[in-house]
């Protein structure tokens, strides 16, 4: 398959830019005294919105083209088993779906271990995720845009839960920062495993296996980290008036292509 190497930069710095927006959630931590919850309820459910749309109404039914329904299935619950899996060999204190709070972050005894295992899960959370970044991109800009912001919205608050730790435990705001972007660098690998790896047996099988268990990933951060975070940060009409936006944004997006 003849792949544009313009279209692959593209597609890299998408992804690079999802990655490194740990930066802005560590940022605003360390500037802030106080998390402000209901900016981040809506943003996380409009995350959430986007990425379930664009899963059902455009990948899926992209990936429906090329493989028959028993391979759409068995890709899409394989993305979802690959995410669990990991989220669930990481242990729920140091787990970047258990969101915190600066205002929680008190027993300094452990925060400093709990801030650099954290950037670890999220780390190994991001991986994946770059991928998904990266192949949304490859397919078409109106995908890959909208995926790559709502992955920077959803990584904002995994940037405050690695930097405000190691905060509060060292003093040092700029080590407290480093942690925090560098563990975001994780998207971007992923994504140079796909250029290595996978693109070495791209086809269209291939590419619609790779979209549907993308859309599996999504769907599951969405229900698992995006929604409950949205709920537990503000109001429950925020998140879901948050939820109900991002779809209807795609929606119109889309319907304008």
């Amino acid at each position: 398959m003849e792949i544009e190497p313009s279209q692959l930069l593209i597609a890299f710095v998408l992804t690079l830019f999802a990655g490194l927006s740990t930066g802005i959630g560590s940022l605003a931590a360390l500037l802030a005294k106080r998390t402000n919850t209901s900016f981040l309820s809506v943003t996380l459910g409009f995350s959430a919105g986007v990425m379930v749309y664009i899963s059902f109404m455009e990948l899926i039914p992209g990936a429906r083209q090329i493989l028959t329904p028993l391979q759409v299935v068995l890709s899409f619950f394989g993305g979802i088993a690959l995410i669990a899996i990991i989220d669930f060999l990481i242990p729920k204190d140091e787990n970047p779906h258990e969101l915190h709070l600066t205002e929680d972050m008190d027993k300094k005894s452990r925060l400093k271990r709990m801030g650099i295992m954290i950037a670890l899960g999220i780390a190994i959370h991001n991986f994946p995720e770059g991928i998904a970044a990266f192949i949304a991109g490859m397919k078409s800009l109106d995908v890959g845009i909208p995926i790559a912001l709502a992955i920077a919205i959803h990584n904002i608050p995994e940037g405050i839960a690695v930097s405000v730790p190691i905060f509060y435990a060292t003093g040092n705001r700029k080590k407290a920062f480093w942690y925090s972007l560098l563990s975001g660098l994780a998207e971007p690998f992923g994504a140079l495993v796909a250029i290595l790896i996978l693109f070495q047996f791209w086809g269209p099988l291939l590419e619609g296996i790779v979209m549907t268990a993308v859309s599996g990933i999504m769907v599951y951060i969405s229900i698992d980290e995006l929604l409950p975070g949205a709920e537990r940060f503000g109001k429950h009409h925020l998140s879901i008036l948050g939820f109900i936006g991002g779809m209807a944004i795609m929606a119109s997006s889309l319907l304008l292509i």
